[in-house]
Parts: structure tokens; sequence; C-alpha cells
């Protein structure tokens, strides 16, 4: 049995840098019909699901991913890296004429700007076969931006047991929503992790005017869960029936690629709280862990 199942996407990344790759005023200066050739190449696997389940194997804990794989060049590389990364791939699901890829450039400081394709279509519910999904020990569902509310209500319903756990990450699509669409969700879910942006666009409230150190949460059904909030360098926030809770955030002695933090955080968090069930220390595992992600290159 899995400590964890993790629901979302698995992409290709391609990383490039190099001092061709100019950059000025938050963007990188390439010419229609340029050509450039950089210093340095990355190629290693990503996307939500699969840095959250790479990241609490990291931990320790036996996981798997479930999502789609396309039948091209890069099945083997992905199911390849899955297996040294420990994470289990019998949850995937192989679909022709699919694919999902990321070129990211990154700048000297670990800044990124990440151009990604992933083949129309919602995600095929045939998983609601697996009936072994249903026995995982825990649950975490990523921001899953292509796949319909509908669907997304449908798959954490049914993924959520008696006895497990419930970790779910919105994407800024499904926060833009009136909260109403989004109570389905809310009650089914233990623990919801987004970051301060997507909680303004879930509230309708502008970032700069929300205190979040002194939240009050008045959305039906998150006061009885677990809610995170994490604001990149300015730290995190956790909020639990009326308690609050604050970590800072940690920095690494060279920030080399930001690529995958938030997923990062997510994982050193549902790790530690897996094994603890303590709030406060699983937020420092997270910043830790996040920390540690961005001093190297790639999403996990």
């Amino acid at each position: 049995m899995y400590d964890l199942i993790c629901v979302g996407n698995i992409a290709i990344d391609l990383y490039y840098k190099g001092k061709s790759l100019t950059n000025k005023d938050g963007r990188f200066q390439l010419a229609i019909g340029g050509k450039y050739h950089v210093d340095n190449f990355y190629e290693n696997i990503g996307g939500g699901g699969c840095n959250v389940a790479v990241g609490v194997a990291k931990h320790g804990l036996k996981t798997a991913v479930f999502a789609r794989v396309g039948n091209n060049n890069f099945k083997e590389t992905i199911l390849n890296k899955l297996k040294q990364k420990n994470v289990s791939s019998e949850f995937c699901q192989f679909e022709e004429n699919y694919n999902i890829v990321s070129s990211i450039f990154l700048t000297d400081t670990g800044e990124r700007t990440i151009i990604s394709y992933d083949t129309p279509g919602h995600m095929i519910k045939k998983f609601l076969l697996h009936d072994e999904l249903k026995k995982a020990k825990n649950i975490y569902v990523s921001s899953l931006s292509n796949v319909s509310l509908e669907d997304k209500i449908e798959i954490i319903s049914y993924l959520k047991g008696d006895q497990t756990l419930t970790f779910v990450n919105l994407s800024i699509i499904d926060c833009k929503r009136e909260p109403q669409a989004l109570y389905k969700i809310f009650d089914s879910l233990d623990v919801l992790i987004i970051n301060t942006h997507e909680y303004s666009e879930l509230i309708k409230k502008p970032y700069e005017k929300i205190d979040f150190k002194n939240l009050e949460i008045t959305l039906p059904y998150l006061n009885d869960r677990i809610l995170i909030i994490t604001d990149a360098e300015k730290g995190s926030f956790g909020y639990y029936k009326r308690e609050r809770f604050f970590q800072k955030a940690i920095k690494p002695k060279k920030i080399v690629d930001t690529t995958g933090c938030g997923d990062a955080y997510t994982a050193g968090f549902i790790a530690q709280y897996l094994k603890s069930k303590d709030i406060k220390s699983s937020m420092e595992s997270g910043a830790k862990y996040a920390a540690e992600k961005l001093g190297r290159i790639g999403a996990n």
C-alpha cells in the first residue's frame, strides 16, 4: 500500500541557460528569426503530480503518481526516471498522440520563463476503475488546470476514503470561480495548499489588502480544514480551527532555479504531516525542502 498517491501531470522539462539568453526588465530578449546557443542544458521530468510524488519519496515514504503518459519517444525516459526517483508508475495511463513538454529558460539568478505544451483534452476518467487507488493511505490532487471543475470534483470525491487524508492544490483558474462552485471540493479535502495570490482570487479581495498573519477564515468548510498559504520569500501561513501559524522562508546560499519551488514546499509539508500530524513542524519541513530545491536545477 502506498503512503501517498499523487494525481497530476508528468512533463518532460528541457532547461536552457547561457549568456546568449539576455534579459532586461523581467523579459528575455529573443529576436524573431534568431538562433541562440546556450552554455548549459538539462533534461528531467516535472509536472505538479510528479514533483510532489518525488519530493515525498525523498522523505522516505512510498509514493505513486497517477498521470497521463504519451506513447511516444519520451515514454521510456519518464518511466525510467520515475523508477530512479523511487516513484511507482503503476497508475499511469498511456495515451496515443499525447505530449506534455516544457522548455525552461533560466537566468543567472534562478528566475525562469516556461514555454509549455500540453495536448488538449480532459484527463480520461478510466482511473475510476482502479479500486486500488481508493486503498491509498493518502491522496494528493495537484492543480490540474487542464481538467474541468466537474471532473475535478468527481475525482476528489471518489478518492476520499474514510481513513484517507486528502491534500488538494487549486489552480488560479479554479480560485477565480465563485466560492459556492468549490464547496463540494472543500467538503472532500482535509488540507488545502494554495499561494497568497490564489487565495486573493478565492475571496475576491486584492492581495495588498489581506493581512495573512491575522487572517479570519470566512469561507464555509475551510474553518474545519487545514489551510496552508504560501507567499514565496515572505514565508507561509497556516490556519486550522482559529489557530494561526507562520513559517519564515528559508534562503539557500544561492538560488539556482525557482522551478517547482511551490511543489517542493508541498512535498515537504505533506511528508512531515503524514509522519507527525503536526502543522508547525510540517510547515518548517516544507520551507526547508523548498530552499533545498531552490539550490539546484530541476523541478524536483
